[in-house]
């Protein structure tokens, strides 16, 4: 409950107004340490989420309590200064009929600069803090190397007149020739990307690895038809804006061609057809030695740090099914597709009924396949056209917020609130959504509504899959085009097919075993063995403290990292990972004495 010393804040005021009154109180609070006073200005149901600004970690805090003792355990008088309202975006209105205030702030704290997004709620007639977000942006003397403190070219470099242009020097960077680099990134996806993006700018030497032959091959050979499912608003990478023109929708040719620019527009140290073939890490040194199998030869490596970037679904779930060995026909992974075009006139079946099935199935069926999808248990169903708006809201889309403040409002959303906020949104795509639904409910495909009714979001933050985004397939199913095998598991291959564990039997001349992946930390059990990744959490599912597992923060072993996710995820949260590594090679004095 408000306390008696806030005033309510007339009805008719502006945003800006009511959030600087609010500001004007909570500054001095925060500024002197004093966490009492700063706990009377936050709703009763408050949440608070701080990003590396007080606490050097990623943690969220929900209700007067918890936040009181977050507070008290790490706020002390000079941990925030000069808090300052932002004004070039916001405050502004939200929520129809102008319960909410959303803005955000500027502050400084001893290690650095840092950004906050706060909502505001009307409370027994005052206004309070329903959402904070507090979270380093920039390290004193680490700063990125972006506007005012960007490069000023290579001609102007103190130590000059080498004979070498640009050119030269970034050759003779990438080949590391006697020197070894801080980082080693495993991939170069959009997440191994945006970490190495981050540390450039922050002066950490990182090279990337990726055994494809080209940066954006995790995208360019998936399967002929694949587009992002995302919209153009969320899915840029870190510091390079996508073009006004880019599809809302990117074809994944398109987004593994934007990769490749981005690497060279970023000057990103990356190896491509590089395999690493052996690691070990000296606790003694705190150095990793790493065997890289490159075009060249044999190398290793000795980084500090490494951080597995291979993408959070992690590996394969390849099921052992019996009979593989006598099915005449051809069978392999979802991962593993790439065109439909040579299925013409065959028949195919698809295991799975997630967004690889689904989008599988479909390719196949255009491309002239007679399809059966088999669906081992419930999906949940979204349409494209209204369950993306309802997941993405009214910040990624266009004419909404610049960029950083989309970015800011969404991680000033904590996990669990987001997947609170999901349920009412699976309702309401539903009803949008209900002709499509009907329909397939009719043929006897079965859905659910995501864990506990979380729908998309459940299922993305606990597991990375589970879910249908609908580009077309539904329908399909739905008018019988591709053939539905519903409720039976895969009993075992056959000559000429496979059979189901209900008894059913389907003739295929391919199989595609669209049967999801396994956690990242079994590609860290393969590329580095029992030792490390017995050390290392599970990667996702929405842990007690409201985090997600294993991300963008310490893993338990005190040089591996974990980075991966969406696009929108690998573009907010990079920058939070590289600032704590940044931290530890400077061995930066943390909050309440902690040296990283």
């Amino acid at each position: 409950m408000a306390t008696e010393t806030h005033q309510p804040i007339a009805a008719e005021a502006t945003a800006e107004a009511t959030f600087a009154a609010w500001l004007d109180r909570l500054a001095p609070a925060l500024e002197a340490g004093d966490a009492a006073k700063t706990v009377e200005l936050l709703a009763n149901e408050c949440w608070w989420r701080d990003l590396l600004a007080l606490t050097w970690d990623l943690g969220t805090y929900r209700g007067r309590d918890a936040v009181t003792a977050m507070l008290g355990e790490h706020l002390a008088p000079g941990s925030f200064v000069n808090i300052r309202m932002v004004t070039e975006f916001g405050p502004r209105y939200q929520g129809g009929d102008n319960e909410i205030v959303e803005g955000f702030i500027t502050f400084e704290t001893p290690l650095g600069f840092g950004r906050g997004a706060v909502r505001l709620i009307r409370e027994n007639g005052a206004w309070v803090a329903w959402t904070v977000m507090t979270e380093l942006d920039d390290l004193r003397g680490h700063e990125r190397a972006i506007g005012p403190h960007r490069s000023r070219g290579p001609r102007h470099n103190p130590a000059g007149n080498s004979g070498r242009n640009w050119r030269d020097e970034r050759e003779e960077k990438v080949r590391y020739a006697g020197t070894d680099p801080d980082v080693v990134v495993i991939g170069a996806g959009q997440g191994g990307l945006s970490v190495a993006a981050n540390l450039g700018l922050m002066g950490v030497d990182t090279l990337i690895l990726e055994k494809s032959e080209r940066v954006g091959d995790g995208w360019r050979k998936r399967y002929h038809s694949l587009v992002l499912h995302d919209p153009v608003w969320a899915d840029a990478l870190p510091y390079m804006p996508y073009p006004e023109s880019w599809p809302v929708y990117c074809p994944k040719d398109k987004i593994a061609d934007w990769f490749e620019s981005y690497a060279a527009a970023m000057e990103l140290n990356v190896w491509t057809s590089a395999e690493l073939t052996a690691s070990h890490y000296d606790e003694s040194s705190q150095r990793w030695t790493l065997r890289v199998r490159t075009p060249d030869g044999e190398r290793e490596l000795h980084p500090r740090e490494v951080i597995l970037a291979t993408g959070a679904a992690g590996e394969p779930n390849v099921p052992d099914v019996p009979g593989r060995e006598l099915f005449t026909g051809i069978s392999y992974h979802s991962s593993k597709h790439s065109s439909a075009t040579s299925w013409a006139g065959k028949k195919a079946v698809v295991v799975g009924a997630c967004n690889s099935g689904h989008d599988i199935a479909q390719d196949l069926y255009e491309a002239g396949a007679d399809v059966t999808l088999v669906q081992r248990s419930s999906t949940h169903i979204i349409s494209q056209e209204h369950g993306i708006p309802a997941i993405f809201g009214s910040n990624f889309v266009e004419g909404g917020p610049p960029t950083k403040y989309a970015d800011l409002l969404a991680s000033g959303t904590p996990w669990p609130l987001v997947l609170e906020m999901a349920k009412e949104g699976v309702k309401d795509t539903a009803k949008k959504d209900a002709e499509l639904l009907a329909a397939l409910d009719a043929v006897g495909f079965k859905r659910n509504d995501g864990p506990d009714g979380t729908g998309l979001m459940g299922y993305a933050l606990a597991y990375g899959g589970g879910y249908y985004i609908d580009v077309g397939c539904s329908r399909l199913i739905a008018d019988g085009k591709v053939k539905l095998a519903q409720g039976s598991g895969l009993a075992r291959f056959t000559p000429d097919g496979i059979a189901l564990e209900d008894g059913r039997h389907l003739e295929a001349d391919l199989v595609v075993l669209a049967t999801g992946y396994r956690n990242m930390r079994e590609t860290a059990r393969r590329l580095f063995g029992d030792e490390v990744a017995d050390r290392l959490p599970l990667v996702l599912g929405v842990g007690e403290d409201g985090e997600l597992g294993g991300l963008y923060r310490r893993t338990g072993h005190p040089a591996f990292w974990y980075m991966g996710g969406p696009l929108a995820w690998v573009r907010i949260y990079a920058k939070h990972l590289a600032l704590q590594i940044t931290a530890k090679h400077a061995g930066l004095r943390l909050s309440r004495g902690v040296t990283q």
